[in-house]
């Protein structure tokens, strides 16, 4: 795409090279502050050490007083958050940034090709657990704030979450104890992707989601395969048919009564598609209308797991009761409940044999749309032109950022503008998780640009 206007010129009466220079001579303290914080496995689920949490949390507190922020740890039956103000020149906007401080689990260290909490450079990138998801998004929130060190050119307020990976579970007694800390012209969340490497986006849709467990029940108890087997149904079988029932031939929803929608239309062919996931050679795409519309306007759901008797301590036995856990994602304007209920109501429909099945709901989420017009968007697109020299794209994402749409709820006439520092060979949440170090410096530049472009518009502090 052709930029609209060149960064290394003054825009708007900004020097934005200038600022965009200033970032770069930061980048090597910014970059080991970013290690120090990934070094912390601040993992936030029940089964790890969460002093650990506690600890990353007190980091990140640290670098936020660091930059002249009045800071404190907040708790409200969770792990801990940090927020973080420092007022701006009067009549300026108060912008709020946020990202998370928590991590997933690394999974089996087998499968990581450097230890995960050791972060390692390899070809431009930086490995390790949360040193994209989302340490590098609390570190972009620095690096802009460094940028402008002592002249902030808004209010800002610095929100970094501490339960994000396992549901912001606590994130609505916050929003309402905390809720006007918090509030906010503008709202930076740094929690999601660019286009591509070299092509910045502005995160315009999430879809919502739900996760079910289904549990299927044949037999009082365990009995001889050999004896029974052929007249009494097992319960895993009974399962199989009915999860089987999620999907029709080709591969699309088969719950009747869900929206969907149709994505953005952007390039992006197959061949794109089996490079970034990883499909094997051979292995069929699944469902109908564009890829993008399949990955993030359109319902979908997957089998995240099966509780079973393993392969290798299976015994000839039919088994009595099994359980498998399903991911449902939705089209961004569908109701959440609503959607449990039909999916509830098709999946118990299929069940055969008379098997005993229940479907319960583990987690839910709404998705977000964004009316992505006004002046804080032209102002935070004119800054990823200036930091990447390319205009950015309009995207969705196919993922659930569940948090998004209780901030949209709580601050309804604030501008909600979703960023982020990952790119498509992130592998976010997998093993090799990484930070592209070139894009990650584009990604501060275009930050601390947008300061400086939103602190310029002393009358203009309207999203549309």
């Amino acid at each position: 795409m052709t930029p609209s206007h060149d960064s290394s010129q003054v825009a708007g009466g900004l020097d934005t090279a200038a600022i965009a220079d200033r970032v770069r001579e930061l980048m090597p303290q910014v970059r080991a502050d970013l290690e120090a914080l990934t070094r912390i496995p601040s993992i936030s689920l029940d089964a790890y050490d969460q002093a650990q949490v506690e600890r990353s949390a007190e980091a990140t507190a640290g670098l936020l007083r660091a930059e002249g922020l009045e800071v404190e740890i907040v708790r409200e039956g969770g792990r801990p958050a940090v927020i973080g103000h420092r007022a701006g020149p009067p009549g300026a906007p108060t912008v709020m940034l946020y990202a998370h401080h928590d991590v997933q689990p690394v999974g089996d260290e087998a499968d990581w090709d450097s230890p995960p909490f050791e972060p390692t450079e390899r070809d431009g990138r930086l490995y390790g657990r949360g040193a994209a998801d989302d340490k590098a998004g609390v570190m972009a929130h620095i690096a802009a704030l460094r940028a402008h060190a002592g002249d902030l050119p808004v209010g800002v307020t610095v929100f970094v979450e501490g339960e994000e990976e396992i549901g912001s579970d606590s994130l609505p007694q916050i929003l309402e104890r905390h809720g006007e800390k918090l509030r906010a012209d503008a709202i930076v969340l740094a929690d999601s992707t660019n286009w591509a490497i070299g092509e910045p986006a502005l995160t315009t849709t999430l879809r919502g989601m739900i996760r079910v467990v289904v549990t299927a029940r044949t037999l009082d108890h365990g009995i001889h395969s050999g004896m029974f087997g052929g007249a009494v149904p097992d319960a895993l079988m009974a399962l199989v048919r009915v999860l089987a029932s999620l999907h029709d031939d080709e591969g699309n929803l088969a719950v009747e009564g869900l929206r969907s929608g149709h994505a953005a239309d952007l390039e992006f062919s197959e061949e794109r598609l089996r490079a970034e996931s990883g499909l094997l050679d051979g292995v069929e795409t699944i469902g109908s209308d564009s890829l993008l519309s399949r990955m993030w306007t359109k319902p979908s759901a997957t089998i995240i797991g099966i509780d079973a008797p393993s392969v290798g301590t299976a015994s000839n036995t039919l088994t009595p009761s099994a359980r498998a856990k399903v991911s449902v994602r939705l089209a961004a304007d569908q109701d959440d409940l609503e959607a449990f209920e039909l999916v509830k109501a098709h999946l118990l429909a299929q069940v055969p044999w008379g098997a005993q099945v229940e479907v319960e709901l583990e987690e839910r989420g709404l998705g977000f749309a964004a009316d992505a017009q006004g002046p804080i968007y032209d102002e935070a697109r004119a800054a990823f032109t200036d930091a990447w020299g390319v205009e950015p794209v309009d995207i969705g994402v196919g993922g659930s950022i569940p948090f998004v749409a209780a901030f949209a709820e709580k601050f309804p006439d604030a501008a909600i503008l979703v960023t982020g520092v990952e790119d498509p060979d992130t592998r976010a949440h997998g093993a090799n998780e990484s930070l592209h170090l070139g894009e990650f410096e584009k990604v501060c530049i275009a930050e601390a640009i947008l300061l400086a472009r939103l602190g310029a518009r002393r009358e203009g502090r309207s999203n549309g």
